[in-house]
């Protein structure tokens, strides 16, 4: 193996410098060819480069790809940065979608409160519900309106449709309402067409029952359930719901008011009642005077009868 190895270097080495000389003669001579300033030679020359650069269109083809790879890098670069400004420009319209619906949500919540026809007596204060309780065991909002907005306790509160809760609980700047639904809640309602009177109760759920009805038999499912006004809490005829039978044959209400999309609330400014603080007050004058005078002039008699006997 040795053998055939020095056997096949002995033969190349000879071949490789021959070729070497070849070429560098050939080097030599074209570089002389070129430098030769006569018009023979410049023909020469001119005829040997129309024949063989043409023959080496294959050679600039590594560099031509090489062009046209970098100009389609540069173009695929330009496309991936218009692709994330339109990504970009597209979250931006999705963001300000988003805001508009919310908008035109709040816009019809608010027309729906404008819809609302109560009583030209009563004025009211509008506002944001801006969270609640998040208990099972409390049914009650947080409005952004206070007592720099005169709201007082035991006010009713209404949404775009119809009774919600009152007032019980006045801040300086916010207040909180408890909901028809709170078990805390009790309210004297009035169900038509019948008239009868009615307690509706709060049972934290979103049917609230309705108790201590005066004739049950003249109660039919879907009358309509309105404040009666009875113990001045609130103002009659606030519209709330209508009567419904539940799975337990109890008469309740199912509700006006959406109460899964509370976000405004419109506080009605209730007049308060005149306060009796005097009860003698309820006595006419006249009587009161007669009796007086009766009793002043029969004092004398009694004082004088002892003398006389």
């Amino acid at each position: 193996m040795a053998r055939d190895r020095g056997n096949a270097e002995t033969y190349v080495r000879p071949i490789r410098r021959l070729l070497i000389g070849i070429m560098l003669l050939c080097l030599m001579g074209l570089f002389i060819l070129w430098r030769i300033d006569s018009p023979r030679v410049e023909r020469l020359r001119a005829n040997l480069v129309d024949r063989v650069v043409p023959s080496f269109e294959w050679a600039l083809v590594p560099v031509t790809k090489t062009v046209d790879m970098i100009e389609n890098f540069e173009s695929y670069q330009r496309l991936y940065e218009q692709n994330q400004e339109l990504r970009n420009e597209l979250r931006q319209m999705q963001a300000w979608k988003e805001a508009a619906l919310q908008l035109e949500q709040k816009n019809a919540k608010l027309l729906d409160l404008n819809k609302v026809r109560i009583d030209p007596r009563y004025t009211y204060v509008t506002g944001v519900v801006m969270a609640d309780s998040g208990s099972p065991f409390r049914q009650s909002v947080l409005l952004n309106v206070g007592a720099r907005d005169g709201i007082r306790d035991g006010w009713a509160t209404m949404d775009g449709i119809g009774l919600v809760g009152r007032i019980s609980g006045v801040g300086q700047n916010t207040a909180r309402v408890i909901l028809l639904t709170d078990s805390n809640s009790r309210l004297p309602v009035t169900i038509q067409p019948s008239g009868q009177r009615a307690i509706l109760s709060g049972d934290n759920t979103i049917r609230p029952s309705l108790d201590f009805i005066e004739t049950p038999e003249l109660v039919r499912p879907g009358d309509r359930v309105v404040s009666s006004g009875d113990g001045g809490v609130f103002p009659p005829g606030l519209l709330i719901g209508q009567v419904a039978k539940g799975p337990d044959r109890r008469l309740r209400v199912i509700l006006a008011a959406d109460y899964e999309r509370l976000d405004y609330l419109r506080v009605l400014r209730t007049h308060e009642s005149e306060r009796i603080t005097d009860p003698g007050g309820l006595i006419a004058s006249d009587p009161v005077d007669a009796t007086a005078e009766t009793s002043a002039g029969a004092e004398p008699e009694q004082d004088g009868a002892p003398e006389d006997g």
